[in-house]
């Protein structure tokens, strides 16, 4: 877990989803980082539903900054990197409680590193692929550190209310996943 421990080695809310593929790490890691496998249908549902109050206030004439930009995905993430056949890592930051997601731009990964997450918080998105019988262990895990104690306190609220779905789409994520990397297609 060197990745994850680079950049965010502190963290206040975590989740950890694992299962095991029968296929080669390179091959498991390879599938994990493919932007179709991780555009999910149930995902993009849970995503319009969150930011459905959002949108509709810019359509009403509201104030809205979700108005004109795509619906949020992993392009909104920044790559931290890969290690090999044993890890690949994401990076956000935002507040994620906020309608819009009040994301802020990372450059890369040495920019994550660098963001002091003041009144925001940093989240890493962590896939591990160790060797197992027959196969791979595959684990996702989410790490979040929140920049102060409003923050915090805005992110709790915010965790306990999404954090069902976040594990929803993980465990789906992670099954396909390794349907991807049983395809025939690379």
């Amino acid at each position: 877990m060197e990745l994850m421990e680079r950049y965010l080695p502190r963290f206040q809310f975590a989740e950890e989803h694992g299962r095991h593929v029968p296929a080669a790490p390179a091959r498991v890691l390879d599938a994990a980082a493919r932007p179709d496998v991780v555009d999910d249908p149930v995902a993009r549902g849970l995503i319009a539903l969150r930011e459905l109050p959002g949108r509709l206030a810019g359509r009403f004439g509201f104030t809205s900054s979700l108005q004109h930009r795509p619906p949020f995905g992993l392009a909104d993430f920044t790559a931290l990197g890969r290690d090999g056949d044993r890890e690949l890592a994401f990076g956000l930051v935002g507040r994620f409680w906020r309608a819009d997601y009040g994301l802020e731009p990372v450059a890369d990964a040495a920019a994550f590193a660098a963001l002091d997450p003041a009144g925001m918080a940093k989240l890493v998105l962590h896939f591990t692929a160790e060797p197992a019988a027959g196969g791979t262990r595959l684990t996702t895990r989410t790490r979040i550190w929140c920049g102060g104690d409003e923050a915090r306190r805005r992110f709790t609220a915010y965790w306990w209310l999404i954090r069902p779905a976040s594990g929803l789409i993980r465990r789906r994520l992670l099954r396909r996943v390794h349907d991807a990397a049983l395809s025939r297609t690379p």
